[in-house]
């Protein structure tokens, strides 16, 4: 059965920037804003799949390249998006890439790299993209956690460190910003059946094995992350904010 997806008026107009939004869950995230009337700004280090993306969407949006480790070319292209579709109303902090790496061979450089890549430039968006929402009387912030240190997974110790920082990120976030009508949450997918994935990990063992540990009994497809993502940034979530939002299938 198709799903039958809610429409929220709410954002028809706003604009809303997303980081990493060039595939998987990112770009599903963009194709949800820009059905509900958004202008969407995307930031993704993958130039070709980013430009793809842009040409295949209707309407006003926008698309920057850049690599988000390096927070001066952030800072750059958040400004490019400014410049193309006015202050957002919607910021995803979405970009994580989950390496997998055995913990003995973990080198402080490596270490750093993961932080840079998973959680630093989250903080540095928000500090970017707070002061535009603060003029505008209030917005929504979006960032994209993980239940894989919920779950005490193993093979990727720093980046389940990364994600388990998001929360912090979170919620002392929306405290820093409330009084401004900022909401920030934290969704936190399961094991998102992306391209990505399936290419590297899912085979039919291991996502039977995933399924069984679910309380529902399908895998999850990234356009469900990209809903959650969607309520949370309408106005029907305007007393929702410092929370986590599952999208895991009831995983245990």
């Amino acid at each position: 059965m198709t799903p039958d997806f809610a429409n929220y008026p709410s954002l028809s107009g706003k604009t809303v920037f997303i980081t990493g939004g060039a595939g998987g869950i990112g770009a599903e995230t963009v194709r949800a804003f820009v059905a509900q009337g958004a202008k969407v700004g995307f930031l993704d280090i993958n130039a070709d799949a980013g430009q793809a993306l842009l040409a295949e969407l209707d309407g006003a949006h926008a698309f920057a390249q850049c690599d988000l480790r390096d927070i001066t070319a952030l800072q750059v292209a958040l400004r490019q998006l400014v410049d193309e579709l006015g202050d957002a109303h919607v910021l995803v902090n979405n970009a994580a890439h989950d390496d997998r790496h055995d913990w003995r061979e973990v080198t402080p450089e490596y270490w750093d790299e993961r932080m840079a890549t998973n959680i630093r430039h989250m903080f540095f968006a928000i500090q970017s993209v707070a002061p535009g929402m603060i003029e505008r009387g209030g917005g929504s912030i979006v960032n994209l956690g993980s239940n894989s240190w919920w779950e005490a997974g193993a093979g990727f110790p720093a980046y389940a460190t990364a994600k388990s920082a998001v929360h912090g990120l979170t919620r002392t976030m929306a405290r820093e910003l409330g009084d401004h009508r900022i909401r920030v949450n934290t969704v936190v997918p399961g094991w998102i059946m992306t391209e990505r994935q399936k290419d590297l990990w899912v085979t039919p063992e291991a996502l039977a094995k995933q399924v069984d540990r679910q309380c529902l009994p399908d895998s999850i497809d990234p356009v469900y992350v990209a809903r959650m993502v969607v309520f949370l940034a309408s106005d029907d979530a305007a007393m929702c904010s410092a929370g986590n939002f599952m999208v895991e299938g009831g995983s245990i």
